[in-house]
């Protein structure tokens, strides 16, 4: 099947959509209620509160004061650089003050909200692309595998990576349907959530051009999705130039006081390097040269698969922009979670599985996945 973004869908109407949904985030809720469930008993044990750990640190604690006082709040470290909100993109802050404006919720437990219904609405999203493209089967199985990522523990996190998740899903589904201003207003809203909102962006783009070369010509509705597709980050990061004036290039400088960048990877394979000086260093090495490797195998999987262009270039610069980044090292895989489409090569070979045998399988991913996640929270460093 080459045109899949040709496929007729399937149902009618909202209620039609939902029923079919139903499977997909009845396992998803099942695997994160387990990964909660594993958190508060593992933070029982330690003496650390969960909510606490789910909502008020590491990037939590940036949106909230963002939410509270808004951009300008910054720290100086001994180095003398400067950690600045700006860095952090406003839609996640914007939702966690309006729902707590209308309600008694803290802007901590406002963020929690957010990341619970968006994450389920990326579940959903995950599932409408696998099924559209797969079926419903495969579309169930991607988003199982979604929840039983090692990481998954951030989807129930006052972070962003749920609303970005939703936002991109959806953008990309509206793109292999045609609906080109809706691709282009959720990609807009994706770009005010996180920098790799880009993504959507690339994505959108290049399916665009391919219709309007099928097409002989540019259709008015994809112009217009194209257009109103990057307004949200270029809006913030021209913002943040102004405000601090850098122009440009300001919201760069920002992020380079947080010792972010884009370097092509050097750092990373540098990192990776220092691992192997001794034993038990080489031993992690090794993990991280197997897990980059798997990467690329998905990703020239998903090509071999001959998912559509859009599904390829969102998550090639995803996954670009995760591995060449040059700080915060391990935040990786958390930042790799938007890249969803590597899971379906998985997710159709589970698929064509006994539903007995997948289900083993994806059992004993979220068990592993639930201990990991309890684990990474109650560690040291950020996720």
């Amino acid at each position: 099947m080459t045109d899949l973004d040709q496929r007729p869908a399937t149902g009618h109407g909202l209620a039609d959509a939902l029923r079919r949904t139903a499977p997909a985030l009845s396992v998803y809720a099942g695997v994160r209620a387990l990964g909660l469930v594993v958190l508060a008993v593992w933070g029982a044990a330690a003496g650390k509160s969960p909510h606490t750990l789910l909502s008020a640190r590491w990037d939590s604690l940036w949106y909230t004061r963002v939410a509270d006082h808004g951009y300008g709040w910054e720290v100086t470290l001994p180095d003398g650089s400067v950690h600045s909100n700006l860095a952090f993109f406003p839609l996640l802050p914007c939702l966690e003050r309006a729902l707590s404006a209308v309600s008694p919720l803290s802007y901590a437990d406002a963020g929690l909200v957010v990341s619970a219904v968006a994450s389920l609405c990326a579940a959903g999203g995950i599932f409408a692309v696998g099924d559209r493209l797969y079926g419903s089967r495969a579309g169930v199985c991607a988003v199982a595998l979604w929840a039983v990522l090692p990481v998954g523990i951030v989807q129930s996190m006052a972070y962003s990576e749920s609303l970005f998740t939703a936002l991109a899903a959806w953008s990309l589904y509206a793109v292999l349907t045609g609906r080109w201003v809706t691709a282009g207003v959720l990609a807009s809203l994706a770009g005010l959530t996180r920098p790799v909102g880009a993504a959507v962006v690339a994505a959108l783009w290049v399916t665009v051009l391919l219709d309007a070369r099928r097409r002989g010509g540019l259709a008015a509705r994809a112009a217009l999705g194209a257009l109103l597709a990057p307004l949200g980050a270029a809006g913030y990061v021209l913002w943040v130039g102004h405000r601090t004036g850098g122009g440009l290039f300001g919201y760069l400088d920002v992020q380079e006081q947080w010792g972010n960048g884009f370097d092509g990877g050097y750092a990373f394979a540098r990192f990776i390097g220092e691992k192997f000086t001794s034993v038990p260093g080489a031993l992690a090495g090794i993990g991280l040269i197997a897990g980059v490797a798997g990467l690329i195998w998905l990703y020239v999987t998903c090509v071999r698969q001959r998912q559509p262009a859009a599904l390829l270039v969102h998550t090639g610069v995803v996954v670009a922009l995760a591995l060449c980044a040059s700080g915060y090292f391990g935040s990786k895989p958390r930042l790799l979670m938007p890249a969803f489409p590597l899971l379906l090569p998985l997710a159709v070979t589970l698929a064509r599985l006994r539903t007995r045998r997948s289900a083993w399988i994806l059992g004993g991913l979220a068990v592993a996945g639930a201990v990991y996640g309890a684990f990474w929270l109650h560690g040291s460093g950020p996720p």
